[in-house]
């Protein structure tokens, strides 16, 4: 079947979390070491969703989920006392991110032929705030607040299905996360690997999918031109 939409994960894929949290960080908060700080916030990502994954606690997002786990990683890095329009301001740097270079333009080419949404596990408040920052043009937000639910459990991409109104192989999923891909693929949908080899910053990141994929690609600008647009 031809691709009719494409959606797309977000942190990571779209934009670089990584600079942005870390920057926003040496800001606040005199004397941290920012990488180390962003890296030690995102490892909490996972721990704090799998929670609601679980079904131990009822759907929160993500600016709660990250604002719980800030108030630990502060005290880890010696900040217990930063105030709380500190950690306020630090929750809203997710809101801030930059696109990694080549995304604006190739959204704007893909976004020629093709229906465009994020499938992400922020919330709308935290893409909107993205998109219009990085000029970003979307059809639709879907995701974690519409499915209240958190990537990778089935309802997410099923529920894009139902929302977009294609078939599932119609839809692209298009992320730098190997395992997103597993599980957008094991619902129907055809799937799409971008490379972020600096994603995590010294840690790197996924220079190539470790599943099957659809598309394999260096990066957004080159998807785009493998999907003709």
């Amino acid at each position: 079947m031809a691709i009719r939409a494409l959606v797309f994960d977000t942190f990571g894929t779209l934009v670089d979390w990584r600079s942005g949290v870390a920057r926003e960080a040496e800001q606040r908060l005199p004397g941290i070491d920012g990488g180390a700080f962003a890296d030690a916030w995102r490892a909490r990502y996972q721990p704090s969703m799998e929670a609601v994954r679980s079904g131990r606690r009822p759907f929160a997002d993500l600016d709660t989920l990250q604002a719980e786990s800030l108030d630990a990683l502060l005290v880890e890095f010696g900040h217990a006392d930063a105030a709380a329009e500190v950690k306020r301001d630090l929750v809203l740097a997710w809101h801030r991110l930059d696109a990694w270079p080549e995304v604006p333009a190739a959204m704007a080419a893909l976004r020629q032929k093709f229906v465009l949404a994020p499938l992400s596990n922020g919330h709308v408040r935290l893409i909107v705030a993205l998109a219009r920052r990085n000029g970003l043009v979307f059809d639709a937000v879907l995701g974690a607040e519409f499915s209240r639910d958190y990537k990778p459990k089935p309802a997410l991409y099923r529920d894009a299905v139902t929302a977009l109104g294609y078939a599932a192989a119609e839809i692209l999923m298009v992320a730098a996360h190997s395992n997103d891909l597993a599980a957008a693929a094991g619902e129907g949908l055809s799937t799409a690997h971008i490379a972020r080899p600096r994603e995590n910053g010294p840690a790197g990141g996924e220079t190539g999918p470790a599943v099957p994929v659809t598309y394999a690609a260096s990066d957004l600008a080159d998807l785009a031109r493998q999907l003709g647009g």
